[in-house]
């Protein structure tokens, strides 16, 4: 499968942006989702992550009550809205797919990575 984020840009901070993950080559509905984010210099870390039927969601405590993850399977894309951005949100964002159809949630194995959008974000 090939993933595809977009929906980056340059905001102030309090601004808000929606990232779109679509894809190519599978479909994404029987596949837990997940977006990460690698700022410079910094590891890639967790963002969030929603199960393939979208019932069940997780996100990392610095982006929690602000950043929502969702999925429209009919569109084989995956959102994450975020609000209040802040500076520190500033990154390359990534979506990723889980390796194994359905899964064992929340015990994701993501394997599949897309290219990121650059989210910038000044005070």
């Amino acid at each position: 499968v090939q993933l595809q984020a977009s929906g980056g840009g340059l905001v102030q901070a309090g601004d808000s942006l929606r990232l779109s993950c679509t894809a190519s080559g599978r479909t994404l509905t029987y596949y837990a989702m997940g977006w990460f984010r690698q700022a410079p210099q910094n590891e890639r870390e967790f963002v969030a992550k929603i199960k393939w039927s979208g019932g069940l969601t997780s996100y990392a405590d610095s982006i929690k009550g602000r950043f929502t993850i969702s999925r429209d399977n009919a569109k084989n894309t995956v959102y994450l809205q975020m609000n209040s951005l802040k500076p520190e949100d500033t990154a390359v964002y990534y979506c990723a797919a889980d390796s194994r159809r359905y899964g064992v949630w929340p015990n994701t194995q993501f394997s599949s990575w897309g290219r990121g959008t650059q989210v910038t974000v000044s005070s």
